[in-house]
């Protein structure tokens, strides 16, 4: 299938790794021009040469940012330019006891997770509706709908973003542009991958018998395994396309199935 993304350029937040730089690559096997992102430039300078690397011929830049300072995501919207696919990935996670998360911990969460969605898009969503037509795809989660006892101050962030997700695609009414949200689900990232192997060589046991440990703790999963990245990068790569133009406003899930809710 031809998903039209020759002439397209997107910007992918957080995407040196994980979900984001499967992301990237998707888009870029798809003919869009890609830039990536991460606070780290050498890391971010590491994950362009590999992009290019594996796709010899696709367009690869990277600008490095730190979503939890406004000033450098202000420099990095004027670096930036013209954008016709925004997805706002970047974010914190972590476990923590309810009790045990500090105000500081929200700000910081809520700053980067939320407020990075918030202010790139902002600064970028009034081009897309100008030229008449874009992309604004929002990488939530199902802890943003069935939040966990460990994670409220995340849940809180991922509960947020579809709430922006729903708010801003209300502002393209009658325009080719569209905003929606992807719901993931249990996905084993860089991240999920290194806390399951410090846990596994705690515990003596071999990687893939913990994420199976893992995985059985979860009653309502369908896929009964983690979600590999690249599978939530298929569906953000369709939001991206010109081919899912009836999709706006919407809440997708890529969750194997762990919320149990009709709708």
């Amino acid at each position: 299938m031809d998903l039209q993304l020759e002439e397209k350029k997107a910007f992918i937040s957080g995407s040196t790794q994980g979900i984001g730089y499967a992301i990237a690559a998707a888009l870029a096997a798809e003919g869009a021009s890609v830039v990536l992102n991460g606070r780290d430039a050498p890391r971010l300078d590491a994950a362009v040469e590999r992009l290019r690397s594996e796709q010899p011929n696709a367009r690869i830049s990277g600008i490095a940012a730190d979503f939890s300072n406004a000033v450098d995501v202000a420099r990095l919207v004027e670096s930036l330019g013209q954008v016709d696919i925004l997805v706002n990935n970047v974010g914190l996670f972590g476990l923590a006891e309810f009790a045990s998360i500090t105000d500081e911990d929200w700000a910081r969460y809520f700053e980067v997770n939320v407020m990075s969605g918030v202010r790139l898009s902002r600064a970028l969503l009034a081009g897309m509706i100008e030229r008449g037509w874009g992309r604004v795809v929002f990488i939530s989660s199902e802890s943003g709908v069935n939040v966990p006892a460990d994670m409220v101050h995340y849940g809180m962030t991922k509960a947020a973003m579809l709430a922006v997700g729903n708010g801003l695609a209300k502002l393209t009414r009658g325009t080719s542009v569209t905003v929606n949200t992807v719901l993931g689900g249990p996905t084993f990232s860089d991240g999920v991958a290194a806390s399951v192997a410090t846990v596994a060589d705690a515990q003596s046991l071999p990687v893939e018998a913990m994420k199976d440990a893992i995985i059985a703790q979860n009653r309502t999963t369908l896929l009964e395994r983690f979600i590999e990245p690249t599978e939530i990068a298929h569906l953000v790569t369709y939001l991206a396309s010109p081919l899912s133009s009836a999709t706006n406003g919407a809440a997708l899930r890529a969750d194997g199935g762990v919320l149990t809710a009709m709708l």
